[in-house]
């Protein structure tokens, strides 16, 4: 007798897994339907098609003809990525999530260089601010302990929290006072 809700379970293929249906159409149609979700990194494109259940060779030259058409640019993919992710996080933790998305390291350098410490620095005092205004603090050594260590997370340098936190304090005394 079968129970309502439960269902009898086949027995596994090839040693626990389950065997794998072909994907359907080809492995640059695939490529293509998920850069049009959002752009990708070569590594993570041949992660995910490889996934699907492309074969290795097809995968391959599917993204050599994106990469062909040019669909696909891992250059243009890091600078992006730098561009829209500078606001509120800083070069390590930039460099470390375009490395994790199979960005090499000149790559990561070459993305990294169109920022500059003034942006840097301007990206970090407004994040202080907002964190600043949600729970103000006494001081600067209480404001590096609790702020500066969001920010050092968010991976910015110790001398851009140092002064982001500095500017947002004493621009905060500054209006307290007139």
């Amino acid at each position: 007798m079968k129970k309502r809700g439960w269902s009898v379970r086949e027995p596994a293929i090839d040693g626990g897994r389950r065997a794998r249906a072909a994907p359907t159409g080809t492995a640059v149609d695939s490529g293509l339907r998920y850069l049009t979700g959002r752009a990708h990194s070569r590594v993570e494109l041949r992660r995910k098609l490889l996934r699907k259940g492309f074969e290795t060779d097809e995968v391959e030259a599917a993204l050599d003809r994106l990469v062909e058409l040019r669909y696909l640019d891992d250059e243009a993919f890091a600078r992006a990525l730098v561009r829209r992710r500078s606001t509120n996080r800083g070069p390590a933790a930039l460099a470390a999530e375009l490395s994790a998305k199979g960005i090499d390291r000149a790559g990561v350098a070459t993305a990294l260089a169109g920022l500059d410490g003034d942006a840097q620095l301007a990206a970090a005092t407004r994040l202080v601010e907002r964190l600043y205004a949600a729970k103000p603090v006494p001081g600067y050594r209480e404001m590096l302990d609790s702020i500066g260590a969001k920010l050092v997370r968010r991976g910015y340098s110790g001398a851009i929290v140092r002064a982001a936190c500095r500017a947002v304090l004493t621009g905060a005394s500054g209006d307290a006072e007139a």
